[in-house]
């Protein structure tokens, strides 16, 4: 690192407020005071994951978001890394990631590198049992209905993180805000739904275009006809498991320099981890730090977890899901790795630890609905 680096920001508070301790406090009696005054009082909450729906988009664009702007509440951390392998299943278990252990989008298993969202292997082969992978079950063992996309139906990633609950599916937002709807009428005192269109968007599109402008402003109709659809003893609670940073084409940093000090690449563009050759971590961070300091903090395994980034008490196998040096991206760069293709086609990023990227909404609001 330079030595006129910024200072590594601290890590997400996984004892207080965060995305990880939502579903654990509306199941607390009482409610913990860090969750708006709407959800604490309640007697039903929808919980809306919006994701890739960062607090900075936010506030930068309040004058076009004008249910989510005028709703209760503020911005809390998410899960590190920032991405939502990782944020899905710290608000589904109610655990940091070093207690889950699905630390990204790509983490090595059994010796190879998973893709954990579409919970393949780099070489194509199909992902290990998800109980195996991630054990813990989602939403403190209640049965709670999850209001999600169809296809996400018996995935791997779905298993993995949201065990135990009632998938419900949708195709449509309107199909989405009717399932809620219905039921919240049948009584159920808490229920989840997820919506990706903003990440989506973010992803292919970029921030700085009006795809992105008008995604968002999608996303906040959806929030307002929800609350159109709840009764007002129901709270909606609106979160997102990560923010975004653009990167430019020329942002997009190949890893030629050091590749030939690593074995495997696993994490993402902003969160790259690298497994070292034998006996070459040293050489692997120092190399990392001369090459690539001045646009990111470059931080080993052991000063990821000793730092309280993921969380305490991971276990042996759940350190070794990452690689040994890190490469977190602090300017608006990504770090573009074999066997991940589609990362150079993206225009928007996450993962890292910059406010951007970490900082989520935690907004509420009583349904409006006449009865």
């Amino acid at each position: 690192m330079t030595a006129h680096a910024p200072a590594v920001p601290s890590p997400p508070d996984y004892g207080g407020a965060w995305i990880g301790g939502i579903v654990p406090g509306l199941q607390a009696d009482p409610r913990p005071a860090w969750l708006p005054a709407v959800a604490r009082d309640a007697e039903q909450v929808v919980l809306c994951v919006l994701d890739g729906m960062g607090w900075a988009a936010v506030q930068a664009r309040r004058t076009s978001l004008p249910t989510l702007a005028t709703m209760a509440g503020g911005a809390i951390d998410c899960a590190v890394p920032t991405t939502t392998a990782t944020g899905l299943t710290s608000i589904a278990t109610g655990l940091p990631p070093a207690s889950h252990g699905l630390l990204g989008f790509a983490v090595r298993v059994g010796g190879e590198v998973l893709k954990t969202l579409q919970w393949r292997t780099v070489g194509g082969r199909k992902g290990p049992t998800p109980a195996t992978v991630q054990p813990h079950p989602s939403f403190g063992g209640h049965d709670v209905p999850l209001v999600t996309r169809a296809e996400f139906r018996g995935t791997g990633f779905s298993d993995a993180h949201l065990r135990g609950g009632s998938l419900v599916g949708w195709r449509t937002t309107a199909v989405l805000v009717e399932h809620v709807r219905r039921l919240v009428e049948h009584d159920h005192p808490l229920v989840y739904a997820y919506y990706d269109g903003v990440d989506k968007v973010a992803h292919e599109f970029g921030l700085h275009n009006g795809f992105f402008d008008a995604e968002l402003a999608a996303a906040d109709r959806l929030v307002a006809d929800l609350l159109a659809a709840l009764p007002r003893r129901c709270a909606l609670l609106v979160t997102a498991d990560h923010g975004q940073v653009h990167v430019e084409h020329g942002g997009k940093l190949r890893l030629d320099v050091v590749a030939g000090l690593v074995t495997a690449y696993a994490g993402e563009a902003r969160f790259r981890t690298l497994y070292a050759r034998a006996g070459a971590t040293r050489d692997l961070a120092e190399a990392c730090r001369e090459a690539y300091g001045d646009v990111a903090w470059v931080l080993t395994r052991d000063e990821l977890f000793d730092g309280g980034w993921f969380g305490p008490d991971a276990s042996a196998t759940v350190r070794g899901r990452i690689g040994d040096v890190a490469l977190l991206a602090r300017d608006h760069v990504a770090f573009i790795a074999p066997g991940f293709p589609k990362e150079a086609e993206m225009m928007s990023f996450h993962g890292s630890l910059t406010a951007d990227e970490l900082r989520v909404p935690l907004l509420a609001g009583y349904g409006t609905a006449s009865s």
